[in-house]
């Protein structure tokens, strides 16, 4: 075992700015096509089952990505700063060959499912790189690294609302730029003094049973994968949602409001991490699954609302809605022996990124069919979540 000596001789507070700005632009690629989705279907001659499958395509790949780097022990041989910069450089070529080349469902599939790959080496990645800085803080840093992978789920269609005329291709040209930045400042900054490397075994796929086996961690899993059923699908369907019940002039004033109801959840994971520190973790997810599922229950209802409602139910709705992904993290790291949780959140990500394909795919798919209605197909997750942090707060009481 190796013990690292930083690249750079900065605080860690500074050193974790650095890693959460470049995870905000590093993540701009993952939802880069649902900022542009309206100018796909009519480019593509795809309907919104096709924009569901691209953006499938995407977390498919980011699962396979996870696995791998769990499975072999990829993320424990290498510097995660050397990881992180790499995986954003190529997740900024397969996007930008997107842009440039594809030309069908099934090619630009295949580039956004490479795009996912190195998703993997990027997002957690970001965790792990971060509590080589900053260990100590855990807590409050992956919250915030949570927040801006959600800023940079909502930046394509920032991108589209103040690019205003810009090409589609060229909303999605400006997410790979900023994974480039991305790679430029993980590649200075480097890794901090509390590395230690190593040569990680292979984990085995009996350790799936093992994990589960923990009551805590399974609850926490449980939890979590409650949580996803709703989030991804939410975050790809926000466009939609708000074109059915706001009155919008054009596509450019909903890129707006689409930005702003995803990244919003940035500072519901500001919040959330603040309060846990006072409430706990497990009173701020239930807390946030339950207004996430109000808003899901309540949905079809609030075109009739006043103008200052409708504000105020999406904002809810937006931060609600990922306040509590950080905190299942934290509640599963805890549940775990030290010595597998970096295996233990790996495996909660996989599954849980599976479960969001389930999701998108078949809400996308029955959108046209029950229209306001399709928020009801999501409340489940919240509602099944709910259940399993109840188990928690009765077994830890």
């Amino acid at each position: 075992m190796i013990t690292s000596t930083p690249s750079r001789t900065i605080s860690p507070n500074l050193a974790s700015l650095f890693i959460v700005i470049a995870e905000l632009m590093g993540t701009s690629l993952w939802f880069s096509i649902n900022g542009v989705a309206d100018n796909l279907i009519g480019s593509w001659n795809i309907n919104l089952a096709g924009i569901g499958i691209l953006t499938n395509a995407v977390q498919l790949g980011f699962v396979a990505g996870t696995l791998v780097f769990a499975l072999s022990g990829i993320a424990d041989r290498f510097r995660p700063s050397h990881l992180f910069a790499a995986c954003a450089l190529l997740g900024a070529l397969f996007n930008t060959a997107f842009a440039i080349w594809a030309d069908s469902i099934w090619m630009g599939s295949a580039l956004r499912f490479l795009v996912g790959i190195c998703l993997a080496g990027i997002y957690p990645i970001g965790m792990k790189l971060i509590m080589t800085w900053d260990p100590q803080k855990a807590s409050s840093r992956i919250a915030q690294l949570v927040g801006m992978l959600t800023l940079g789920t909502a930046i394509p269609h920032a991108t589209r609302y103040f690019g205003v005329d810009w090409p589609w291709q060229e909303v999605i040209l400006f997410s790979s730029f900023l994974a480039i930045i991305a790679m430029g400042i993980i590649f200075w900054l480097g890794d901090g003094p509390h590395l230690k490397l190593g040569t990680a075994s292979r984990v085995k796929l009996s350790g799936f049973r093992q994990l589960f086996a923990i009551p805590a961690y399974r609850r926490s899993a449980l939890g979590y994968f409650g949580h996803m059923w709703e989030l991804y699908a939410f975050w790809a369907l926000v466009p939609f949602l708000i074109a059915s019940t706001y009155p919008v002039q054009n596509s450019l004033n909903l890129s707006g409001l689409a930005f702003s109801v995803i990244g919003v959840g940035a500072l519901g994971c500001f919040l959330g991490g603040q309060l846990s520190k006072s409430m706990g973790g497990v009173k701020v997810a239930s807390t946030a699954l339950a207004l996430s599922g109000i808003c899901c229950l309540l949905y079809p209802w609030i075109a009739g609302l006043p103008l200052w409602a409708q504000i105020l139910f999406w904002l809810i709705w937006g931060m609600s809605v990922v306040a509590d992904s950080p905190q299942f993290s934290a509640l599963s790291a805890q549940a775990c022996p030290p010595e597998i949780v970096g295996t233990a959140l790996t495996i909660q990500n996989a599954i849980g990124f599976t479960i969001t394909m389930i999701s998108i795919q078949i809400s996308t798919l029955v959108l046209p069919l029950v229209d306001h209605y399709i928020t009801w197909l999501l409340l489940p997750g919240p509602v099944l979540g709910l259940i399993f942090l109840n188990r928690i707060s009765k077994s830890s009481s």
